[in-house]
């Protein structure tokens, strides 16, 4: 059981090496941007409600609301755009957590997708059964 736990240890302070030196981090924790992704929305959300509830922390530019396409009800997630970085990360601070409507907010930053691009996951090789 000790040997185990010695070479457990070892192979977790490893993990960076791992990856390439990299530290693979939540997207809560990305670096920030005037872009937020916003879950946990009621249905009854709309653009301006959203923007309004934003608008207090800076300049709200842009709004969109993810809806399904074959009942065109909202998906519970959105997007609000800020005109400044730091608007953006204030407000993030701000609503995560927050009641709207009655539901409990979930504020990050959005990750910058482009359309077709692969989605790269990286794999922790050399873990064993750990």
């Amino acid at each position: 059981m000790k040997g185990s736990l010695i070479e457990f240890s070892r192979r977790v302070v490893r993990l960076p090496n791992i990856l390439n030196g990299r530290f693979y981090c939540s997207p809560s924790s990305l670096p920030p941007n005037n872009k937020l992704f916003v879950a946990g929305l009621s249905w009854s959300v709309d653009e301006k409600s959203l923007s309004d509830a934003f608008s207090s922390f800076g300049q709200v530019t842009e709004v969109r609301i993810m809806y399904d396409k074959e009942t065109g009800r909202s998906r519970g997630f959105g997007f609000v755009y800020f005109s400044k970085d730091e608007e953006a990360g204030c407000a993030k601070d701000a609503m995560d957590g927050k009641a709207f409507l009655g539901r409990p907010l979930r504020v990050s930053f959005a990750l910058d997708k482009v359309r077709g691009a692969p989605v790269v996951v990286p794999r922790l090789t050399g873990t064993g059964k750990y």
